[in-house]
């Protein structure tokens, strides 16, 4: 079933909001879902760095969304990729593109993964898999991780790990860009060179 049909589905720790309107259906009991280009994007919120409710609608706000999801904060290729999208920011709010992250890691995990690389654009807690699913995300189990922040070692819980797929959503709702076969250092990159592509059609 496309999303575009479904209701939608909502947890404790996030929210996807169908085209109907709010369901309480749990993200293990919704079909698979593989949005294409051309689709309707899902209309989402959820928690962000910051402990307050981010949702899609206003944070695009008339612009270009680029949503990309990743395994898990404070790794290696996870850093990279945030790093290239924290420099290229500028360039893409030029181009009139916001940024979003999303990844099964809990509020703790992304308030240190921000500071830590002094990120420049929300991320977001699916800590349930729900926005992941809305995409057609693949996730799998999650896992803990330790890590040294400020000179303290600290453990960083993720509750699923989603895979590295990167969307970017069009002025008018839609999907206007999707890469399941992301490179993480290159990732913004490419994003960049897909909005000047769509900007000369």
């Amino acid at each position: 079933m496309r999303f575009r049909n479904a209701v939608g589905a909502l947890t404790g720790a996030g929210l996807v909001l169908g085209f109907g309107g709010l369901a309480t259906a749990s993200a293990q009991q919704a079909p698979p879902i593989e949005l294409k280009v051309g689709d309707m994007a899902p209309v989402f919120e959820g928690l962000a760095d910051n402990g307050q409710t981010w949702n899609s609608q206003e944070g695009r706000a008339g612009k270009l969304l680029v949503v990309y999801f990743y395994p898990a904060a404070m790794t290696g290729g996870c850093t990279a990729q945030a790093c290239m999208f924290r420099d290229d920011r500028t360039k893409l709010l030029d181009m009139g593109a916001e940024v979003v992250g999303v990844s099964g890691d809990r509020i703790a995990n992304l308030k240190a993964f921000k500071g830590s690389n002094r990120l420049n654009f929300p991320l977001l807690s699916d800590t349930a898999g729900v926005i992941a699913q809305a995409f057609g995300v693949p996730t799998s189990a999650g896992g803990t991780i330790k890590r040294e922040v400020d000179g303290q070692e600290i453990e960083l819980t993720r509750d699923v790990t989603a895979a590295r797929w990167t969307f970017i959503i069009g002025r008018d709702g839609r999907i206007v860009f999707k890469e399941t076969e992301v490179d993480p250092a290159g990732d913004s990159k490419a994003v960049l060179a897909a909005i000047e592509r769509l900007s000369s059609r």
